[in-house]
């Protein structure tokens, strides 16, 4: 079981490779409209880069729900 911090760590790692911005600082009320190229797009992309970081699958309804990267890190933690 990861603790929430080595899910941040690792989350942190995947948001700034996938946004190709290494300033990238998330935290668990960080949302779309706090990264700049945080689109639709993007946000397939980061889904599944998210995925392969942790071995898991998110839920379609868990996507279209998650509001901020804290929910997210609810839903990994869950998983592994």
């Amino acid at each position: 079981m990861l603790s929430e911090k080595e899910i941040f760590d690792r989350l942190t790692y995947v948001f700034r490779d996938v946004f190709d911005d290494k300033r990238i600082v998330i935290g668990r009320n960080t949302t779309a409209k706090d990264i700049d190229d945080w689109d639709s797009l993007e946000h397939i992309n980061l889904i599944s880069a998210v995925e392969s970081e942790f071995g898991i699958r998110f839920k379609m309804k868990e996507v279209s729900s998650m509001k901020n990267v804290g929910e997210m890190v609810d839903i990994i933690a869950s998983r592994i």
